[in-house]
């Protein structure tokens, strides 16, 4: 049950037509692109996004880039984010990348009191270093497939949830479906919604003289399949907010509302105990909406942004 709903709560419209089921979606979200020579704390404020696609001196992409964002009360704002002692951090994720990118994450997970991580899973879950997914299922297979043709990684595989600072801050799947069930919400409900979207944007970019199709298709043909793979599927997620907000709807969903909402509570829970230095791991799908709740609900203010790259698209 678990390993099936994890697999159908990263799915994205986008990629499920254009290639395989993957656990994606939650974790891309207001993609935008770096120009070349631009400066990068020049392009966007903290908390206004949380992936984009950078771009070289020639045109070419190079990177696709994770934000972590830092929240602060206003006392301290004023200082520069390095030196400030209470704080919560925003860590974009995105589920399957680059070795290098979960290393980085890894090492700074251990200098939070407490990192609060996305998992729809009972309470008392232990995640098993290196577990990944299965194969038995057919999503757990196609993604593990799609593992091995882009040459990347599985957050499950690399990160070390078994460190004594991770904190579940999600839903059990009971809750999941009970939630569900209280917002008149339903799976054939949130697919179709997906299709559409989907729908849309080819029809979109076709009117612009784009085809997503095309070029992963030229990229499976390619002598550098994983490379050109990751270039195609990295382009797509520019438009993956609204295939968001169409799962969504104007009152929120389970998906993206709800656990939000669960995961600062969780929040509030471990500042009650005395943790100042917090991070909460979450797909960038949700961090918009947690922006706008540790804004608003808490009163922090976002003071820096840091970039991590999660996928490599040099040629070697």
């Amino acid at each position: 049950m678990v390993c099936r709903l994890n697999s159908f709560l990263r799915l994205t419209p986008t990629l499920l037509l254009a290639l395989f089921a993957i656990k994606v979606a939650p974790a891309i979200a207001q993609t935008a692109t770096l120009q070349p020579g631009a400066a990068q704390n020049e392009q966007v404020k903290p908390g206004e996004q949380w992936v984009r696609l950078k771009f070289d001196q020639q045109q070419k992409p190079v990177a696709l880039e994770v934000a972590i964002v830092r929240y602060v009360l206003p006392k301290y704002a004023r200082q520069p984010a390095a030196r400030v002692r209470e704080y919560v951090d925003l860590v974009g994720a995105v589920h399957i990348g680059d070795r290098r990118y979960y290393d980085q994450l890894n090492r700074r997970f251990r200098t939070y009191n407490a990192l609060l991580y996305e998992l729809v899973a009972p309470e008392g879950t232990v995640v098993e270093k290196g577990r990944g997914t299965s194969n038995t299922h057919p999503l757990g297979a196609m993604q593990n497939g799609l593992k091995t043709m882009l040459d990347i990684e599985h957050q499950l595989e690399q990160i070390d949830y078994t460190r004594p600072n991770f904190v579940h801050a999600d839903f059990s799947p009971d809750e999941f479906m009970k939630s569900m069930e209280n917002r008149d919400e339903g799976f054939a409900q949130l697919y179709f919604r997906m299709i559409g979207q989907a729908l849309a944007q080819q029809s979109q970019q076709s009117a612009q003289g784009e085809s997503a199709d095309l070029d992963i298709l030229g990229a499976l043909f390619s002598r550098d399949r994983p490379r050109k793979l990751k270039i195609a599927l990295a382009k797509q997620f520019e438009s993956l907010e609204e295939a968001l907000a169409s799962l969504s709807g104007p009152e929120g969903s389970t998906l993206i509302t709800e656990r939000n909402k669960r995961a600062l509570e969780v929040l509030r829970q471990q500042q009650k105990l005395g943790k100042r230095r917090i991070g909460i791991f979450y797909g960038a799908g949700h961090l918009s909406d947690m922006h706008d709740r540790l804004v608003n609900d808490f009163g922090l203010k976002p003071i820096s942004i840091e970039w991590l790259e999660a996928w490599d698209l040099r040629p070697k």
